[in-house]
């Protein structure tokens, strides 16, 4: 009897552990769903849950070239998730998933056992995992806090599994996962690791990923690869367990090795840099005076815009291409003819200079530290990592050094754009935006634009009855009003009369001053303010020799007049914004402004072709071998500081400029230190890209169109002579 009451005292004690085991469970849930744990999400907030999304950048050829965020995530919608991944996802973290109602009290029970037998196993399901992604658990958890965030999660997931059904959740879940390298979602995911759409990933690729749950980072491919390996074929093991594979198949594919094709998320790698830094500024300025329906201003890093531009992303990578190409080539002749010496002479002011500007220099003193202390850290030796042309360098030098390092280096800002629709095609800020940050194409990136800016005063003189035909006397000109200033030519060679046709392809400053004499500084500026240029130009009579500094962006749009029958198109990079559902905010246009004759334009055309065909751009044809209707102007300022090459197609209108960061950093002789030899390369490259891409439609065939009627100005220098009855003509062809 004794052992027949002992037995039913365990039974009935065992019931009422397992009775009050619910009850007590069912009062936590209770309290939690009361907020006794912490507030609790409203059903509004369950239904719109808030997660941060990527505002994504869009090139005008379909490709996302950029993104930016605090967390690098994108939306996707269910039919863009293919069964593959679905049934990946399930068979490694919640095969019951279609089967229970947010919480899997066996798997539950089951991860309680075995955690208690020393075996640390997960019990949550995908739902619930889905509640802890979107509401965060608070940080540096109490026992008391971790229990209380278990049992709000438990809640929510019951709210979530009423509010959505299972496929929705099952989307959201992979929304809002990490996966390391600040990736957070499946797409995002797909793209960095293999440059891939989700639709796209193979068997292999999708059991990565998945694998990667259970341990962003120790099972990261990039950085823990034998993690990864083995973790994959876990998952594929669960994937032949759950019958989602056949035993040959698995057997096949678990030999297949992790084959990355690993895209970068840093805001430093990618194409465009520097356009998506100058439109990252531009859109936070966008969204300060845009605000969103409910009367908040838009967010870029949260909101998930989608940013649609004119950029080509092949026109784009050509341009990158050609500046590393040619950037490097140069960079080496320019570090040869400082061998022995230094670009800044004996003047190590300059250094101690930019030491003192540096970042390393304000932080330090900022903390307090004395000079000599600061000076001493400059002057110690620290492992660093360097850029070169031809990959990072692992060394070890002073920071002082390592100014003088980068000192050297000499940049590049390039921009092309479709002279019709002033749509920007290519931007290309600089050299290397990880390591020089300085956009130099940027409307606020101003250089001395040297004889680019002839083409204006040419313009003036045109548009004013000049015929390119006029012969003018190749013959120092005095300006007395102006403290007798007399520019001398390049060549210092004078003496006989050359057409206007010869004067601008040759980049004859005598030429120029004769006509800035008779026309005056005031119409070429007022020409250049409508072409587009904002920049300061001084009423004085040295602008016609490209003294003002003035920006690639500038520069680009006004040369895109000539292309585009004497209509100003302001550069235009923004076409669109949209919110994360693809629904219109904003659509963008651009300006146009005639700003002279179609007549006018054409001459200049021609009066530029000359430049490329017989003048400083000759390179052009007998190095590049480019046939094709090209005009341009090529412009080299004083002591080879700056270097420009300005050139137009039919088509493309490009701006390149090629200097060092600081004046003091120039070549020392003419013949890398001009225009030609620094910045045209860098055209020629391009354009040779595009017109071999036949996708792109730029055709090297091409030509400027031919305006109907008389131009109203005599272009045929052999008609011009004959009808002044002047024997003296020098221009064999115009």
């Amino acid at each position: 009897m004794a052992t027949k009451s002992s037995g039913s005292k365990i039974f009935r004690w065992f019931w009422y552990g397992v009775i009050g085991s619910v009850v007590l469970f069912l009062l936590m849930l209770g309290l939690a769903a009361l907020g006794v744990f912490g507030k609790m999400p409203s059903f509004e907030e369950v239904e719109n849950p808030n997660s941060a999304l990527a505002t994504e950048v869009y090139s005008s050829d379909g490709v996302l070239i950029g993104k930016y965020y605090y967390e690098n995530r994108s939306t996707s919608s269910f039919e863009e998730i293919p069964a593959l991944i679905r049934n990946c996802l399930t068979a490694t973290e919640d095969i019951r998933f279609y089967d229970h109602s947010g919480i899997d009290f066996w798997g539950t029970f089951r991860a309680i056992v075995k955690t208690a037998l020393g075996h640390q196993e997960g019990g949550s399901t995908i739902t619930q995992q889905l509640a802890k992604n979107l509401y965060k658990r608070p940080e540096n958890p109490g026992m008391f806090e971790t229990l209380g965030s278990k049992f709000k999660e438990w809640v929510i997931a019951i709210k979530l599994e009423r509010r959505y059904t299972k496929d929705e959740i099952l989307n959201l879940y992979l929304q809002t996962v990490e996966f390391s390298q600040n990736s957070f979602g499946i797409k995002s995911a797909s793209r960095t690791y293999f440059n891939k759409t989700v639709d796209s990933l193979k068997v292999e690729e999708a059991a990565v990923l998945v694998g990667m749950l259970k341990g962003s980072t120790l099972y990261n491919p990039k950085r823990n690869p034998n993690n990864s390996l083995n973790r994959r074929n876990t998952v594929l093991g669960q994937m032949l367990k759950e019958e989602y594979l056949t035993q040959s198949q698995f057997d096949s594919i678990k030999k297949i090795p992790i084959k990355l094709s690993y895209v970068s998320p840093d805001h430093n790698d990618g194409i465009a840099t520097y356009f998506r830094e100058n439109l990252r500024l531009e859109l936070m300025k966008w969204c300060k005076e845009h605000p969103k329906p409910d009367g908040t201003p838009y967010n870029i890093y949260k909101d998930g815009l989608r940013v649609y531009t004119s950029i080509n992303s092949k026109m784009q990578t050509y341009a990158e291409a050609a500046v590393q190409q040619h950037m490097m080539q140069l960079q080496d002749e320019f570090n040869k003819s400082y061998k022995k010496s230094t670009p800044w002479g004996k003047n190590e002011k300059y250094i101690q200079d930019a030491m003192k500007q540096s970042a390393r220099w304000h932080t330090m003193k900022n903390r307090g530290a004395s000079d000599d202390s600061i000076l001493l850290s400059f002057k110690t030796k620290i492992p660093m990592t360097v850029f070169s042309y031809r990959g990072e360098i692992d060394t070890v030098m002073t920071p002082y050094d390592s100014i003088k390092y980068y000192k050297y280096f000499l940049h590049c800002g390039f921009m092309a754009m479709d002279p019709t629709t002033g749509y920007v095609l290519a931007w290309v800020g600089g050299i290397n935006h990880h390591y020089f940050q300085f956009d130099h194409v940027n409307i606020n990136s101003k250089r001395q634009v040297g004889s680019t800016i002839k083409p204006i005063l040419y313009t003036v003189a045109i548009d004013n009855g000049y015929s390119p035909c006029l012969e003018v006397p190749n013959e120092r000109v005095v300006f007395e009003d102006f403290q007798n200033w007399s520019p001398e030519n390049s060549d210092n060679k004078y003496g006989g009369s050359l057409t206007l046709y010869q004067g601008l392809a040759g980049s004859v400053n005598c030429l120029s001053a004769y006509l800035m004499k008779q026309i005056g500084p005031q119409p070429m500026i007022d020409l250049a303010r409508r072409m587009g240029i904002s920049s300061p130009m001084d009423p004085y009579p040295s602008i016609c020799l490209g003294v003002p500094d003035i920006s690639v962006y500038e520069m680009t749009g006004a040369y895109s007049v000539f292309a585009n029958k004497g209509v100003y198109s302001q550069p235009q990079y923004l076409l669109r914004i949209t919110d994360n559902k693809g629904s219109l905010i904003q659509e963008f246009t651009g300006k146009r402004s005639e700003v002279i004759s179609e007549q006018v334009s054409y001459v200049m055309t021609r009066m530029l072709q000359n430049v490329v065909n017989y003048g400083t751009a000759q390179r052009l044809r007998f190095k590049y071998n480019l046939t094709a209707e090209i005009g341009g102007k090529t412009g080299t300022t004083q002591n080879n500081t700056d270097g420009w090459f300005m050139g137009i197609t039919p088509q493309i209108a490009a701006g390149c400029w090629v200097g060092g960061d600081d004046r003091i950093i120039r070549f020392r002789s003419m013949f890398y230190g001009q225009g030609a030899s620094m910045a045209l390369p860098v055209y020629a490259l391009f354009l040779k890209a595009c017109y071999a891409d036949k996708s792109l439609n730029i055709s090297p065939t091409a030509t400027f169109p031919v305006p109907e009627g008389d131009l109203g100005i005599e272009t045929n220098c052999g008609n011009y002579r004959e009808s002044r009855g002047t024997k003296d003509y020098i221009f064999g062809k115009e």
